[in-house]
């Protein structure tokens, strides 16, 4: 079976956006600038927000980070986003999510520019991504992970029968319309499985390519794969684990060690579709840089 790292292609590709937007600073005095905004201190976003600000140091692009405390009010945010849309030197705005509870996450993402919204979450862009306008808009940033690990490995997509499962705005949705988009690495008949889906292994057996995004430790189990199949796990669930030195260890949607003997290819996690999302932020960001700058 063949072993899908995420960890592998976002050194390589975090590399090739280093030397590029090396190039840029040298035709132009610039480099991408991404502002990331939190609010509250939640120990996970914390942690995220982190590995993101790193990153841009890593191969050269400017982040600048907004701490926010969690009694902010939504006002605050807006005039704050309102703000960074009007910053010729951000490229990227990006509201780490969860917000508090008396913040409306619809409503702050509606605020920021679409054209510098780089995780892919304004109806704008996702509009544009339904319609097949990709040069036009930002995708969200896994779902284009996922795509980023199937071109790469070269796996066969063209007419292959892809099943997602999960539906939410930030991976289900997207990844299923991206897999029906006329690409190179896409091309496929899809068909979306959710928490109201009837005999969901009825579906699950029959994809080519089986997209897993339900936030459930081992939902998929070898009973509902067939031999052949591609699996792309994007879950990231913390079971616990005694033998392990934190108590705990993560696990994703689908249960590897069973599913692994069936598949023709996989993700592991952790190393398989994580390390994508933050590389694909990156690309985002230099692409949103290279559209305010006409390059």
């Amino acid at each position: 079976m063949l072993i899908i790292d995420g960890k592998k292609v976002s050194l390589y590709l975090k590399n090739e956006l280093k030397a590029t937007i090396e190039s840029c600073k040298a035709s132009t005095g610039k480099v991408p600038g991404l502002t990331i905004i939190i609010v509250g201190q939640d120990p996970a976003s914390q942690g995220y927000v982190r590995n993101k600000a790193k990153t841009c140091k890593e191969i050269g692009m400017n982040s600048t980070l907004i701490e926010m405390p969690a009694e902010t009010t939504q006002e605050l945010l807006l005039d704050t986003i309102h703000e960074l849309n009007n910053d010729p030197a951000v490229h990227g705005i990006l509201v780490q999510e969860p917000l508090p509870e008396h913040i409306d996450e619809f409503t702050v993402t509606l605020a920021i520019d679409p054209s510098k919204d780089v995780d892919g979450f304004h109806p704008e862009n996702l509009g544009c991504l339904v319609m097949g306008h990709l040069d036009k808009c930002f995708v969200s940033c896994t779902p284009s992970g996922i795509l980023e690990l199937l071109d790469r490995y070269k796996i066969e997509t063209k007419g292959k029968h892809c099943v997602v499962v999960g539906r939410s705005n930030i991976v289900g949705k997207p990844m299923a319309n991206l897999m029906l988009q006329k690409l190179d690495a896409a091309n496929c008949t899809v068909t979306i499985c959710h928490s109201a889906t009837e005999n969901i292994s009825f579906y699950t057996k029959q994809a080519d390519i089986l997209i897993v995004a339900v936030g459930h430790a081992r939902f998929i189990t070898a009973d509902m794969v067939k031999p052949g199949v591609v699996v792309i796990d994007v879950g990231n669930n913390r079971i616990e684990d005694p033998a392990a030195k934190s108590g705990y260890r993560m696990v994703g949607d689908v249960d590897f060690d069973c599913v692994s003997a069936l598949a023709s290819a996989m993700t592991p996690v952790p190393g398989g579709v994580g390390p994508m999302t933050i590389a694909m932020l990156m690309k985002n960001t230099l692409q949103s840089f290279k559209r305010f700058n006409g390059l």
